[in-house]
């Protein structure tokens, strides 16, 4: 059997990264040749959970053909998010916690998919369907996968079996719940010294609805004010974004995640899509968004709603 490349999706987050590094570690333990590489580097959030369990953020890979390997996907499915080359790939396996879109293999494949809030939550339950202890430094990656995609549990993506399998690792990974975990979150809110186009690639996604090409981005903060002071120049990088890489229309979701607020910044077309799909008005290209906190569940499938009812 050839090597097998294990990743999450393009601009990783803690859980593309962290059930990555699991997943790998789990095929590893049961006889397969993996690797847990990235698509891209880790942000400060990821590399706070990795340098406080002792854990080196995989390598990063941009082809697979030039790997000569076949590949298992976390934590994404959909091609556009994947890595450039992936129709070319042999994939083996999926773990995710998305929407299926935009997929299809020559051959079978393992596909795991659960509608719960973090990709790690389900990495976990394989653990224990295998039989494989899980290593510390392991549950504390897993444990900061689950943190950082729940927002500690405030999002409504968030399941009991999250938070049955969050609490289970900090007591594997040896660690305050709570107090490590707003500790992680808060060290992925250092904004200040990034440049607008670092902040608009932190954690942004495309998606196709109907005809268009609509990117998402999104970004946690303690002070939704802090980001808008720059409003100017993150419309003006949005503009510059659309016109390079041919996105209809760019979404910048604001999260304050002490009180899962956030604010909505807007550049491109169809605008009133926009409009329809949260039932608001956009003043000066913004929105507030009350309660909103998931792009996955309360961003992505209004849209699409919008653009194809």
């Amino acid at each position: 059997m050839t090597k097998v490349l294990v990743f999450g999706h393009q601009n990783p987050d803690t859980d593309a990264i962290g059930a990555a590094i699991a997943f790998a570690n789990l095929q590893k333990e049961l006889g397969v040749d993996a690797e847990a590489v990235a698509l891209g580097e880790p942000n400060e959030e990821t590399q706070y959970a990795l340098d406080h369990f002792g854990l080196t953020a995989p390598r990063v890979v941009e082809s697979v053909e030039t790997e000569a390997a076949d590949v298992m996907l976390v934590d994404h499915n959909e091609f556009q998010q994947s890595i450039s080359d992936i129709e070319a790939a042999n994939i083996l396996a999926v773990v995710d916690h998305h929407r299926i879109a935009n997929f299809q293999t020559a051959d079978p494949l393992y596909y795991r998919a659960e509608p719960v809030g973090c990709t790690s939550t389900i990495v976990l339950k394989l653990y224990k369907e295998k039989n494989v202890a899980v290593p510390k430094e392991i549950a504390g990656i897993m444990l900061s996968a689950i943190v950082s995609d729940t927002l500690l549990f405030k999002s409504p993506t968030c399941t009991e079996e999250d938070v049955a399998a969050a609490r289970e690792l900090a007591e594997a990974a040896d660690v305050d719940l709570d107090s490590y975990g707003l500790a992680m979150l808060k060290a992925g809110t250092n904004l200040a010294d990034k440049s607008e186009a670092e902040l608009l690639d932190l954690d942004a996604k495309s998606f196709p609805m109907a005809d268009k090409t609509v990117r998402v981005a999104q970004v946690n903060t303690v002070d939704l004010d802090e980001v808008f002071a720059r409003q100017e120049a993150l419309k003006a990088a949005m503009v510059a974004e659309n016109a390079e890489k041919g996105y209809d229309l760019f979404l910048l979701l604001v999260t304050n995640i002490l009180n899962s607020d956030s604010e909505l910044l807007v550049a491109g077309e169809p605008r009133e899509k926009v409009i329809e799909a949260f039932n608001v008005q956009l003043v000066d290209d913004r929105a507030f968004l009350p309660g909103v906190v998931s792009r996955k569940k309360q961003v992505v499938p209004q849209l699409t709603a919008a653009f194809e009812g």
